[in-house]
């Protein structure tokens, strides 16, 4: 009960502007907060960011690579959101290693309207590197159904799509569905969001079920990835399913991480960076809090 509290407090101050200005702006507690969160950010800039893309290639993993931001209100920043993935992708294109762009919808203006995502979603899918795939991540509930019909929309034109699907929302179900349907690859997460019990299963063994069994329907499909790092859960899944892979947190786990690749089994690093690193940090302290 009392971890349960703590997350949802360390949430709260996670989505509250004022702390983060407060932290943020005076230096000797921004550097502080930045060394702990180093730990799950692959960095404040590109060629930090690089330099993690590289030391993952060389332990063994995939990467997936996003730039921090949320809710764009505007096109310049949009705008400015497509140039940094641009300069990103031609960066780790030069690694050699193998990088997935990820995209939070609502970065690239999905709040602006689904046409206005989808013309800067296009122009980052101009970029990507050879070999690699466009993951579109989940967001709140309220902002799912855009976010499926451009996943879809963006399959159905032959981009390379991975989608993200939220197992204690209750429409996961459905949405599995149409994704088997569209071939679309999945990556199935537990959820991070707190959402209210008519919209989503509460976190613990209610969303656990809800991933066995949403799992076990996305297996058919063109591939699943198990995002979790509940090793119980995943074990169970990997002994029982065939064309699974792995997705993880960097920092988190790391030594699960390791041994699942020395297995042979693929594992891709979820790994992040930008300069609004603040609040990533602070979700991932308050989801520690459940693990």
């Amino acid at each position: 009960m009392l971890s349960h509290l703590l997350r949802r407090a360390l949430y709260a101050i996670a989505v509250n502007d004022r702390i983060e200005d407060v932290v943020r702006s005076r230096p000797p507690f921004e550097q502080r907060a930045y060394r702990a969160a180093r730990r799950y950010v692959a960095g404040a800039t590109l060629d930090e960011a690089t330099t993690t893309v590289r030391r993952l290639h060389d332990q063994g993993f995939g990467v997936s690579l996003d730039m921090f931001g949320e809710g764009a209100s505007d096109e310049d920043a949009v705008s400015r959101v497509v140039d940094g993935y641009r300069a990103a992708a031609a960066r780790v294109g030069e690694t050699g290693a193998d990088v997935n762009l990820e995209i939070v919808p609502s970065n690239l203006g999905l709040d602006l309207g689904l046409d206005v995502c989808r013309r800067h979603a296009d122009q980052v899918v101009a970029v990507l590197p050879t070999g690699s795939r466009f993951e579109v991540s989940a967001e709140e509930s309220w902002r799912t159904p855009q976010i499926m019909d451009l996943t879809l929309a963006l399959a159905a034109d032959g981009v390379p799509v991975v989608a993200t699907l939220q197992a204690n929302l209750r429409r996961s179900e459905r949405d599995a569905e149409r994704l088997l349907e569209a071939g679309v690859p999945v990556r199935l997460v537990k959820g991070a969001y707190m959402e209210p019990p008519d919209i989503a299963y509460p976190w613990g063994d209610e969303t656990d079920i809800a991933f066995i069994r949403l799992a076990r329907t996305l297996s058919a499909g063109e591939h699943l990835v198990l995002a979790t790092h509940d090793p119980v859960l995943r074990e169970a899944l990997l002994g029982d399913l065939e064309n699974v892979s792995v997705a993880m947190l960097l920092g988190v786990r790391e030594h699960d991480a390791a041994s699942l690749v020395a297995r042979g089994v693929p594992v891709r690093i979820y790994a992040p960076f930008g300069d609004q690193w603040f609040r990533y940090w602070l979700r991932r302290v308050a989801e520690a809090q459940g693990a």
